[in-house]
């Protein structure tokens, strides 16, 4: 029997893909566990002791369905970030919230615009949902905002994606230059910005939450995936205007949510102290990291993220290589995907003794690409 039909031209036009190869794969296909997991931007310091507590309390109620409205993690997150719960939705992580963006402005054909080289995951859904993709190359390791304002307006553009702080170079534009682009985009584009790393963000690096509630074209969206320690829970949220975050009701899935994920994220919140804490153990870590580099010749970029974006000095080959040669070692990292953020490879802040792993290592991976 050959295979199934009927799916849409689409969809059989379309790569069977995996955005990122996780870790787990690699160990399956190697036969070998890593040593030292750095390279997806988790955190690696994990979640607060108290929400590990309020998991093991409620893990007896998982045979519930959980809240399809996300009422009390709405109500939290509007407390705290000064919004009204109308204004926010939260589903499975950021990834999820994209998807919903891009279903709700993209069909086949519809121009959309980002960056070369940007988060992946983002093109994936727009290619999913036949959108025509329009890329502008990174300007000194940054987004580049204007080159992505010209190519909104030149294509018409229904939805233009970026990530402030960026991922995967971990670099950063200023509030003024984000709201500047913001107050330059038509009104008829949909302005998706990716605020996953705010947490690590530096003074002056985010716009105030309430700058762009008066434009319905503008969505912004956070994660308790990264400073928070939740990647495994997949919780996110967008917020912006209430008409646009309503529209986010007419397709998401409403019991996406599972009720430990709403428990872990609301008591999250709650213990601020140790988010304060696991944020100056991150800092430390980079910190490290970037000395490390430096110590082996090579160039750390400035970080306002969880992760560090090491410059190898050479091309794409050379850093994939040094990336193989870690891997073999035990040692989890990964790279960017194009020219020239590709001479590149991307280390998470970890607990100590996986950075001292990375340590050992790197001097012997960089002797094997070589």
């Amino acid at each position: 029997m050959t295979g199934f039909s009927h799916f849409t031209p689409l969809v059989q036009s379309l790569p069977a893909t995996i955005p990122f190869v996780g870790p787990e794969a690699q160990e399956r296909k190697s036969g070998k566990s890593f040593r030292a997991r750095i390279g997806a931007n988790e955190n690696g310091f994990g979640p607060a002791p108290s929400v590990q507590e309020h998991i093991r309390i409620a893990a007896g109620d998982v045979w519930k369905y959980a809240d399809p409205e996300n009422f009390d993690l709405r109500a939290a997150l509007a407390d705290h970030l000064g919004l009204k719960p109308d204004q926010i939705v939260v589903d499975g992580g950021v990834d999820t919230l994209l998807g919903l963006a891009v279903r709700q402005v993209v069909s086949e054909g519809t121009p959309v615009v980002s960056s070369l080289g940007a988060y992946p995951t983002f093109n994936y859904h727009v290619a999913g949902f036949g959108g025509r993709l329009v890329t502008v190359p990174y300007l000194n390791d940054r987004e580049d905002p204007e080159a992505l304002l010209d190519a909104v307006k030149r294509e018409e553009a229904a939805i233009v994606y970026m990530s402030n702080p960026d991922n995967p170079m971990g670099t950063w534009h200023s509030a003024e230059t984000i709201s500047a682009f913001a107050a330059a985009l038509p009104e008829n584009t949909l302005f998706v910005l990716d605020e996953a790393y705010g947490e690590m963000a530096p003074d002056g690096a985010l716009p105030p939450v309430d700058a762009f509630l008066d434009r319905p074209n503008i969505v912004r969206m956070r994660t308790f995936s990264k400073a928070y320690g939740l990647a495994g829970m997949r919780c996110g949220y967008a917020f912006g205007h209430p008409d646009t975050i309503a529209s986010f009701d007419k397709v998401r899935n409403h019991f996406g949510m599972n009720i430990l994920t709403q428990i872990a994220a609301l008591e999250a919140l709650r213990d601020q102290a140790y988010l304060a804490d696991v944020l100056g153990r991150i800092e430390a870590s980079k910190g490290r990291i970037s000395a490390i580099a430096r110590a082996n010749g090579l160039e750390p970029l400035p970080s306002a993220t969880n992760f560090v974006t090491i410059d190898c000095g050479r091309d794409g080959a050379f850093a994939a290589a040094v990336l193989a040669a870690l891997v073999e070692r035990g040692v989890f990292v990964r790279m960017p995907g194009v020219e020239p953020l590709n001479r590149c490879i991307r280390i998470s802040a970890a607990p100590e003794a996986d950075i001292d792993i990375f340590e050992e290592e790197l001097p012997m991976a960089l002797a094997a690409a070589s």
